[in-house]
């Protein structure tokens, strides 16, 4: 019986590694084909068993017989090939969302057409049924389910997929990087362009609120220089700056003589977070103790906490006094470096009248101007 090769249809099966090839290679020179490849009845179309195909015809091994399957379209011969790859054992985990995200876009595809034709024939423009809504949310689990992944990777994964250079391509392919980690490396990256390329605002302001991304280490010596051993902080969002930089930063030029800064800071560059708010103009009152209830190890003890400096120019006590808790509690909720809006709230409420800036923005927010704006998707621990 003839055999014929489809190029779409092998491009769906994951490339073997080096080694696994070599493996396979030398297990069918040892002991022979044991398991049939798999063809499409109707077509004769390998399906399954190209590298062994392959293997046995250069090395003259015989094949067992082809086990015919039927299908009633090329769409259902690719999902059937995409599943049965999915059973194979230590793919990784990028390997395995690339499938499931071609087998989501196969069964996108069917549901769109079908969903035209069912419009062409109530003779009017298809509409998007609750049924199918429902269909979609239910379909995206099970394709993570597949996948063997969270909800969260694979949405991380669409989010790289087309930035992807070919090393960390391979990389991923190879399990030799998590997506996480890639992910995290791509957004850094862009919020340090947006960052560099972002022009410094011009305007003066009363209310000057920042979460500057810090860059140290874990000797930092006093004049703020990195020494390069960082601090795990870095794998989780973006380090960009030490704290002679954020310091070097014209932030006084923003300040109308009378203004209040609020500077959000971690306990092991305390210290040098009182070198810049006096560069800055501002000389130091008081502050917020962010109990983060989650525990993230030190060298000294378990940190749950985050200051909120709070610095004054000139005179600008608040304008609403109202006594808020030196010590919030509000659990992490596992995005780092993103601060809770409650503190943006106590902000507001003691000082509602003003122009406020927010540097080194997360979000956009009614109300508040912004520097650096790195609104990205959440980086998750």
């Amino acid at each position: 019986m003839d055999i014929f090769f489809d190029k779409e249809f092998r491009e769906l099966i994951p490339v073997l590694r080096v080694e696994e090839y070599s493996q396979l290679e030398a297990s069918l020179k040892a002991e022979g084909n044991r398991d049939p490849i798999v063809i499409w009845k109707e077509k004769s179309l390998l399906l399954d068993g190209h590298n062994r195909y392959d293997i046995c015809t250069k090395n003259n091994i015989p094949l067992k017989p082809s086990l015919p399957l039927s299908f009633t379209d090329r769409d259902a011969a690719k999902i059937w090939i995409i599943d049965n790859q999915l059973g194979r054992r230590n793919l990784a985990p990028a390997v395995r969302i690339e499938l499931v995200l071609l087998k989501e876009d196969i069964i996108s595809k069917k549901a769109k057409a079908k969903q035209k034709r069912e419009g062409k024939q109530l003779g009017g423009s298809p509409t998007l049924s609750q049924k199918s809504v429902e269909g979609s949310i239910d379909t995206q689990k099970k394709l993570a389910t597949e996948a063997k992944v969270s909800h969260d990777t694979i949405w991380k994964y669409k989010q790289i997929r087309e930035k992807l250079s070919p090393e960390q391509r391979a990389k991923l392919g190879e399990g030799k990087a998590t997506i996480n980690q890639i992910f995290v490396k791509i957004k850094r990256d862009e919020v340090k362009n947006s960052l560099e390329t972002a022009e410094w605002p011009k305007g003066k302001y009363r209310i000057i609120y920042a979460d500057p991304p810090w860059k140290y280490s874990n000797n930092m010596p006093t004049d703020g220089e990195s020494t390069g051993l960082y601090t795990e902080q870095q794998d989780h969002y973006k380090v960009e700056k030490t704290p002679s930089e954020i310091a070097g930063l014209p932030v006084i030029e923003l300040a109308l003589d009378n203004a209040v800064l609020f500077l959000w800071v971690t306990s092991p560059i305390l210290e040098q977070a009182f070198d810049v708010i006096n560069a800055w103009g501002f000389k130091y009152k008081t502050s917020f103790i962010w109990d983060k209830v989650k525990h993230n190890m030190g060298h000294y003890n378990s940190v749950r906490h985050e200051f909120l400096l709070v610095a004054a120019r000139g005179s600008c006590q608040p304008d609403v006094m109202k006594l808020f808790d030196s010590v919030i509690t509000i659990e992490r909720n596992g995005q780092h470096s993103q601060k809770p809006t409650y503190f943006r709230e106590i902000i507001d409420t003691l000082y509602p009248y003003g122009p406020r800036i927010e540097l080194f923005a997360r979000e956009k927010t009614e109300g508040w101007e912004f520097y650096g704006n790195e609104v990205t998707p959440s980086l998750s621990e």
